[in-house]
């Protein structure tokens, strides 16, 4: 078997990219960490007709080879370092067709970089309906590399490019700059030095003073540092007249190959649409209602999906507890693990509509227009314009969102939206909320089609982000970081949704949250049951010495006796003894010992609440669901005691904690990796938690 071709997808954000990603992987795909670092890679696989297999990287978005952020770094340690295990054989460059000016000075680096490139002109319905004509041919010929006309949305062009894959690629014989011309650097020396394979990637290396050299040559940097200082070479002029050069070739270019033969009526339209969209009260009062309507549907379109997952789990165990051989491996896999991952199965639904309707928002564009309305608004608490796709991004998870910031330039406003994003309430607290808002919140109608449950699930959205923004101002109060602040962003203009492009997202956040989330939560659902299986030996004679003379005596039917009987055990286990210890800290805020289980399991992952809760219930009786166990829960009462446990006030309470506590190792850690330092990470954590409990301490007594 050959060794599969890498291939690197590049291009400036929003050209895109993803499209073509998705139409030649599908679901064939992975996100990871690039090697060393925390951005985010996704790779894909494909198979060429003639066997070959593909390897393909989506680089993140960047303008030119001169990284401002850490997203940008990526591309160029990439592409300039011959060494880099994602070094490609092959790259494809997505371009808009409809903004070749900007576009194009990023392709002009890359054929320096003497890298066989295809390009690929995408969105072409758009640049016709724009009025432009390029002559692709005669361009062709001009660059020296294969030019594919593409509509990545509509899979347009993508046989013809993996056709130009298959048939093999050469470097193109054009050149764009004279290396030799900013000194009389030895760059032939430098490139042996270095082992790099041409000059132009010798003075990247060299103008980017070796920051973004990988570990395993670190041994080069006194090399590049000597030569800097022996041969007075500037790299911030270098930089300047690179770029100045570049941007007078590519207005050649297009002087010489593109036409506009007139003003498309479509951009007045657009223009038109985006003073309603972003004006700045109409504006915000359609994102809210957006919002609203969102939230309706998470909870009125997924309850026939959530009750079928939850009608097959059930039956499921049913099945599985009268037909495995009875013991205790029968009673560790219905009572424990099934409890535990079927309280996250059934929530599949509410999660896919959430990540749906988010992927449309930005895939029509209609994201970047939220950020560009809401800038003004967050400068005031210390934050920026893009600070808002990492707080709508923090709806899903608070990982990626983090990771997201980098795209902050301003050190302050970074850290504060690192800091706060937390706060935004994740895909992982949604099964919690669910669970605890049909506790207390009647199923029913407020004007015969407003579902309360949905209003009162938007209500604890709505509260993430104030208490972010909230947040965000007080650090904005004790951060001394005082930084000239800027806000660039480039608005795309308004497409149809790109239905496979969103689909292929669900399916991957739905795939993501079920596979991280299930494998901590069945080690976790095995660790409860025993935990709430088994408990000090001694105890346990007693209990078992004593229940054996009631079956003798007969003071109790038998189901009455079953009953009483495992409600001992599980007083008496080691999940009892843990409970029962943190109880004293948890019950000013109306918690029992259960709930102080769950929420110590739940710092793993929040999700792992309705797992906990389920198999610490489930173990009163068989075919543990949802409904069965919000009726547990109803029923449950605080020890030697009549009162109810899941009162009104208890319930708000435990929403209003897990609305702010930090309860998630991955976020701890990546805010880590991302500030390079514990005392943010210890700081985020401290004072969410602080939060969470004064908060619910205060709810809880003020609803008793």
């Amino acid at each position: 078997m050959s060794e599969k071709l890498k291939i690197t997808l590049i291009g400036n954000p929003n050209t895109g990219k993803s499209s073509l990603f998705n139409a030649l992987t599908g679901l064939n795909q992975r996100i990871a960490n690039f090697p060393g670092i925390t951005v985010e890679k996704t790779t894909g696989y494909f198979q060429l007709p003639n066997g070959q297999g593909v390897h393909l990287t989506d680089m993140p978005g960047t303008y030119s080879l001169y990284p401002k952020s850490k997203d940008e770094a990526v591309p160029f340690e990439v592409l300039t370092n011959p060494h880099h295990t994602l070094y490609p054989h092959l790259v494809i460059f997505v371009a808009d067709s409809a903004n070749l000016k900007r576009n194009l000075v990023l392709l002009t680096q890359i054929i320096d970089l003497r890298l066989p490139v295809i390009l690929v002109l995408n969105m072409m319905d758009q640049s016709m309906a724009q009025g432009y004509e390029i002559n692709i041919e005669e361009l062709k010929s001009y660059l020296g590399i294969p030019i594919i006309p593409m509509n990545a949305r509509k899979k347009e062009g993508v046989i013809e490019l993996i056709k130009t894959i298959e048939k093999g690629v050469d470097v193109s014989p054009c050149t764009f700059i004279n290396t030799e011309k900013p000194a009389p650097i030895p760059l032939d020396t430098l490139k042996e030095q270095l082992h790099l394979c041409n000059s132009y990637q010798a003075l990247l290396s060299l103008q980017q003073s070796i920051v973004h050299i990988d570990e395993k040559h670190q041994y080069f940097r006194p090399a590049l540092d000597d030569m800097k200082a022996n041969y007075n070479f500037d790299p911030g002029v270098w930089q300047r007249e690179d770029l100045l050069f570049r941007y007078k070739r590519v207005f050649e270019i297009l002087k010489q190959f593109v036409h506009q033969k007139y003003e498309p009526a479509f951009k007045r339209r657009q223009e038109k649409l985006d003073k309603i969209l972003t004006h700045k009260i109409g504006g915000y009062l359609i994102f809210f209602a957006i919002l609203f309507l969102i939230f309706q549907a998470v909870f009125s379109w997924a309850e026939y999906p959530m009750h079928l997952i939850e009608t097959s789990v059930s039956a499921t165990q049913h099945w599985l507890h009268h037909h495995l051989p009875k013991g205790i491996l029968n009673e560790l896999f219905t009572d424990g693990v099934l409890s535990g991952l079927g309280g996250v199965l059934v929530f599949i639904p509410q999660i896919a509509f959430l990540f749906f309707f988010i992927g449309l928002m930005e895939d029509t564009g209609y994201l970047a227009r939220v950020a560009f309305m809401m800038d003004k608004l967050m400068r005031g608490f210390g934050l920026n314009g893009k600070s808002v796709i990492p707080l709508i991004s923090g709806t899903a998870c608070a990982v990626p969102a983090i990771l997201a910031t980098r795209n902050i330039e301003h050190k302050k406003s970074r850290l504060i939206t690192i800091l706060v994003t937390p706060l935004m309430s994740c895909s992982a607290r949604l099964p919690v909320y669910i669970l605890l808002i049909g506790l207390v919140i009647p199923d029913s109608n407020i004007l015969g089609i407003l579902s309360l449950r949905g209003l009162v699930l938007m209500g604890m959205y709505l509260l993430g982000f104030l208490s972010a923004i909230g947040s965000a101002w007080v650090f904005k109060l004790f951060m001394n970081i005082k930084e000239k602040q800027y806000f660039i962003l480039e608005l795309p203009v308004y497409r149809t949704p790109n239905w496979n492009n969103v689909w292929i997202t669900v399916f991957k956040k739905v795939k993501t949250f079920v596979f991280q989330a299930g494998k901590i939560i069945v080690a976790i659902a095995i660790l409860l049951w025993f935990l709430a299986s088994f408990g000090p030996p001694k105890k346990f004679e007693k209990i078992n010495a004593h229940f054996d003379s009631l079956r003798v005596s007969k003071t109790m039917n038998e189901s009455q006796l079953d009953a009483a009987f495992r409600s001992e055990k599980l007083q008496n286990s080691y999940a009892g003894v843990l409970g029962k210890t943190i109880q004293p800290v948890i019950k000013p805020l109306g918690y029992d010992w259960k709930i102080g289980i769950a929420i110590i399991t739940s710092f793993a992952a929040r999700e792992v609440f309705v797992g906990t809760m389920a198999t610490l219930y489930g173990i009163e009786g068989e075919e543990p669901d949802i409904s069965k166990l919000k009726d547990s829960m109803r029923n449950a009462h605080y020890e030697n005691s009549n009162v109810k446990v899941y009162t009104t006030a208890t319930v708000i309470s435990l929403l209003i904690f897990y609305a702010f506590a930090l309860q998630c190792m991955s976020t701890i850690a990546v805010t880590y990796r991302e500030t390079a330092s514990w005392k943010w990470a210890l700081l985020q954590f401290t004072f969410m938690g602080t939060l969470a409990y004064l908060a619910s301490f205060i709810v809880f007594h003020i609803l008793k």
